[in-house]
């Protein structure tokens, strides 16, 4: 029943409110900022200290736009995506950055999407024969004689930007036990909800620059790693991370309100060499850390790194803690060699470990033996911003980061 209640919401939405225009109205002085009732759950749910006091104490705090918090992927912990829906939320709580990962069409236009092939499990790409025998890899479903999960790839590269304009984003989400299209699409972890899942608003990168400008706030793009082999169609990396850039100043945009990110060096270096007042502030995502060997060979490579004109590493958030030998939370070698560099750091994602009273999983790797509550979350927060210093944190509902910032006077 439930799954067949989505489907039937996002085909719906795939004839008429998809295609609809996204007000990109002067928002930023029309709404106040307003955090919702999870930081409160959290703080009730931390352990007794001082931490808990300082946060309880500003329950009655004037919500503020917050430079610390960036909307990751807007606010996907209960919205779609990278859709309006998602960037309106992140706005509303308080984001001073909100995030577009860009990907690109069959027709080489620029896209908000984590991933180049994520839309079988962030739309309804496959609820509609005609674009999903276009997929990559067309829908199978679940095998019972093998065993054989279900399974789909469909890629933004596989559809142009007029095709992709008719979907309607979902939740995140497959189950890989299903049987039909509607029961593969229904995989929404349980530590989020459908509430909002009804016909999320795709975004042109162009638009997202628009929505998020009309807040007021600042950007964060990411040129999403290509799924194809590059060059594609005479289109090379080179080309879109420029292309990228050209949107913003197309956009009358000033370089100091846009943070480019990349996992590819090469990504980093082209922007510092080929537009260095944007590549200033460019981001080097760093998942080297995800592996012991890769993690030392990070942090030996950071004083490299700056001089070769890197500003910000942004890791998981994981890299930079670690437990000293009494059980305490301080920062991690990654992070102290970073700042020895003079480099800034920045966190993700917050939000996004589902329910930790089990120890966080990935994103809390060092020091999930003292992570057994929700409110735990605030207390590694805390260390990342007083004692590792960060810049910013990446946060899938930015209300909680936002509450914390306000609370301890950050920007």
């Amino acid at each position: 029943m439930r799954a067949s209640i989505i489907i039937s919401l996002l085909a719906v939405g795939f004839s008429s409110a998809a295609p609809a225009e996204v007000s990109l109205v002067k928002r930023h002085d029309s709404f106040q900022v307003q955090v919702g009732d999870r930081p409160y759950f959290l703080i009730d749910d931390m352990d007794n200290g001082s931490l808990k006091r300082k946060l309880e104490s500003c329950k009655n705090q004037e919500s503020k736009i917050s430079k610390f918090a960036i909307g990751h992927r807007g606010a996907p912990l209960m919205y779609p995506e990278h859709t309006a829906e998602s960037y309106n939320a992140a706005a509303r709580q308080g984001a001073g950055t909100i995030e577009c990962d860009v990907a690109f069409t069959k027709d080489k236009k620029l896209v908000c999407r984590h991933d180049h092939c994520d839309l079988h499990t962030t739309t309804n790409i496959l609820t509609f024969p005609a674009l999903a025998a276009k997929c990559t890899t067309p829908f199978k479903p679940y095998d019972p004689a093998t065993g054989t999960p279900a399974s789909a790839k469909c890629c933004t590269t596989d559809i142009t930007l007029a095709e992709f304009k008719t979907l309607c984003g979902k939740m995140d989400g497959s189950n890989p036990n299903g049987t039909t299209v509607a029961s593969y699409m229904d995989g929404t972890p349980p530590y989020r909800t459908d509430l909002y899942s009804t016909c999320g608003t795709l975004l042109t990168h162009k638009e997202s620059i628009k929505l998020i400008d009309s807040y007021g706030r600042d950007f964060t793009p990411e040129a999403k790693t290509p799924a194809v082999t590059m060059p594609f169609d005479g289109y090379s990396q080179e080309n879109f991370a420029q292309d990228i850039i050209n949107e913003y100043k197309s956009a009358g945009i000033h370089p100091s309100r846009v943070w480019p990110q990349s996992f590819l060096p090469a990504d980093v270096f082209y922007w510092i060499k080929a537009e260095p007042k944007f590549g200033k502030q460019a981001v080097y995502l760093d998942e080297r850390v995800d592996t012991p060997e890769g993690y030392a060979n990070a942090t030996a490579s950071l004083p490299d790194l700056a001089k070769a004109g890197v500003k910000i590493m942004a890791p998981a958030f994981f890299a930079m803690t670690k437990l000293d030998k009494n059980g305490k939370i301080v920062p991690s070698e990654y992070s102290i060699a970073a700042k020895k560099a003079g480099m800034e750091l920045i966190g993700w994602s917050f939000e996004r470990s589902g329910f930790l009273k089990t120890g966080g999983g990935y994103y809390y790797g060092y020091v999930n033996s003292v992570i057994n509550n929700d409110g735990d979350m605030y207390t590694v927060l805390d260390v990342l911003a007083k004692d590792v210093k960060i810049l910013k944190m990446f946060s899938d509902w930015p209300a909680t980061v936002v509450y914390y910032a306000n609370c301890m006077g950050l920007p």
